[in-house]
């Protein structure tokens, strides 16, 4: 187990060098405002994400050209994502309406600074405490109205990347940032093609059923004693838990071994590799979970499920916006943690492969309606909800700004929010890397049951 981290950062951990402000290229955007869907509505009060990509410089690298060149290449990306430079705001004359409000002029905050600490030993799949990484990516500023949505910030060999989830979601700021790397790279000036420019059309996404005023928050969430827990996070540690394609394989096998031994014979569940990795977790968090409160109910896992292609018609796979709902699944707790074998990751990968079929199966307005009064029971107090970020389709690892593609990826914000991040495995072999913060003491107990699991399915191939 590791050593307690101290309770508070120092607050010299990290010294601001410089920040800049960073314009989109010439010539400049007009001055354009875009209405928030009910789709983006959603995040209007939801903290924002923050990525940090660490990368490791060859010997010898100037880092000052290095951080001039990001800059630059800045300015080209936001050129084609300028609504990233703009700020988020109610609309004139509305009393629920918001926009993103572009000026020219608005930029984008780019900050280096200086990390009095080992960053490159962060930069790792072992717990780390959640105070050391969290300075790595930029603060946003607080409230809705006239906020920026995109702050950056370089600390040596760490990029930090916030976003506003209002502004657009994993796959178009993700998007961006592969938009940013090519420019960064100059693959735009060489013989490779330059990357698509992202769709901005906010007029592509129809409400026919009114969804914003059902999504859309009434005033900001006040502080309750659960949202205090959930942001003290500064004793809690991060670590990142790796499945290999073969250990994805192997649950793949027992789930359908499973549905032909005990469900006769009825097809077994739809095990994509993303079912197969959130169907192990899920079943590892609930057995490491020390509390009882959902021992004799549902226990519920929420993810992300990219609509694009299912909105009538569909959007085009660049449109920068959020399009994103959300997939339930549910499952009793003795389900998912009496077992670390078959039965459990059977409980499990069937909840999630059921869950995403239903999402799937059906006009996107009247599935995000239907499910709407579900997720109010799924955030209830005793619900046992455990929520993902990220995706493998994110491909974050070939964010190559011409020094490399990154050593790590964390996304640092779940730290806050309590989900798992997970992103497509970093040495390209199919596998899937999830990362989590938990306290020391859950920590400990999680990646027991993790280790648990790994030995069962590496075993139960050995047998086979």
């Amino acid at each position: 187990m590791p050593p307690a981290p101290e309770q508070h950062p120092p607050a010299e951990a990290i010294r601001v060098v410089d920040t800049v402000l960073v314009h989109p290229a010439p010539p400049s955007p007009p001055e354009t405002s875009l209405p928030l869907t009910f789709f983006d509505i959603f995040w209007l009060h939801a903290p924002p994400v923050q990525r940090v990509l660490f990368y490791r410089l060859d010997a010898g690298a100037d880092v000052d050209a290095i951080i001039s060149n990001l800059r630059d290449s800045l300015s080209q990306a936001l050129h084609a994502f300028y609504p990233l430079a703009a700020r988020l705001r109610l609309s004139p004359g509305t009393a629920n309406r918001y926009e993103l409000h572009y000026r020219p002029g608005d930029a984008v905050a780019f900050t280096v600074a200086e990390y009095n600490d080992d960053i490159d030993s962060l930069a790792a799949d072992e717990p780390r405490e959640v105070f050391k990484l969290a300075p790595l990516a930029p603060p946003l500023p607080e409230g809705v109205e006239g906020g920026t949505v995109l702050a950056l910030q370089a600390s040596g060999l760490a990029l930090g990347v916030t976003v506003h989830h209002a502004a657009c979601d994993g796959a178009a700021s993700t998007h961006f940032l592969h938009t940013w790397a090519a420019c960064c790279a100059g693959t735009t000036t060489g013989t490779q093609p330059p990357p698509v420019p992202p769709v901005i059309d906010r007029t592509l996404i129809s409400d026919p059923t009114g969804l914003y005023d059902v999504h859309c928050p009434k005033a900001a969430p006040t502080t309750t004693e659960d949202d205090t827990k959930n942001k003290s996070v500064s004793d809690h540690l991060f670590a990142t838990f790796v499945l290999s394609r073969a250990h994805l394989q192997r649950v793949k096998d027992l789930v359908a071994a499973e549905a032909s031994r005990t469900r006769g014979v009825a097809p077994p569940p739809r095990c994509s590799s993303l079912v197969a990795t959130l169907g192990l977790i899920w079943s590892c968090y609930q057995r490491a979970k020390p509390d009882s409160s959902t021992a004799c109910g549902k226990t519920y896992l929420l993810f992300p499920v990219d609509h694009r292609s299912r909105t009538n018609p569909p959007l085009p796979e660049k449109y920068l916006g959020n399009c994103v709902g959300a997939a339930l699944a549910f499952a009793s707790k003795p389900d998912l943690a009496a077992s670390s074998g078959a039965a459990g990751l059977w409980a499990a990968c069937a909840a999630v492969a059921a869950s995403i079929e239903e999402v799937t199966r059906g006009p996107v307005t009247e599935i995000m309606g239907l499910l709407q009064q579900r997720f109010v029971d799924a955030a209830a107090p005793t619900a046992g909800l455990l929520t993902m970020a990220g995706s493998p389709r994110f491909r974050v690892y070939d964010l190559d700004f011409g020094f490399g593609r990154p050593a790590k990826v964390d996304v640092v914000s779940v730290a806050r929010t309590g989900a798992i991040a997970v992103a497509e495995s970093r040495v390209g072999d199919g596998g899937m890397e999830v990362g989590l913060a938990l306290p020391p003491d859950g920590m400990a107990a999680f990646r027991n049951c993790f280790a648990d699991a790994i030995a069962g399915l590496d075993l139960d191939a050995g047998a086979s």
